[in-house]
């Protein structure tokens, strides 16, 4: 499975390895397509791919972290 999202971290993830921690648990390869990040808020693009269960679980912990997921269809301009 190969998903794309739109991560909004809040000021207290913006440090914390997040996007390793779930990936390295839930045996997701993630491929960072554009970031964003700033002093309050983080954005970013991410492809996830990995298996069906593993990308569903991964992203309800990244939910369960505190960070905003939004699944994206279609192109993304880079």
């Amino acid at each position: 499975m190969n998903t794309r999202v739109k991560l909004t971290f809040p000021q207290h993830l913006i440090r914390e390895p997040v996007i390793f921690n779930m990936a390295k648990e839930y045996n997701v390869m993630p491929n960072i397509r554009r970031a964003r990040v700033t002093e309050t808020v983080g954005e970013m693009i991410l492809e996830l791919e990995g298996s069906d269960e593993n990308v569903t679980k991964g992203i309800e912990a990244l939910r369960q972290r505190g960070v905003d997921v939004e699944l994206v269809e279609g192109d993304i301009l880079e």
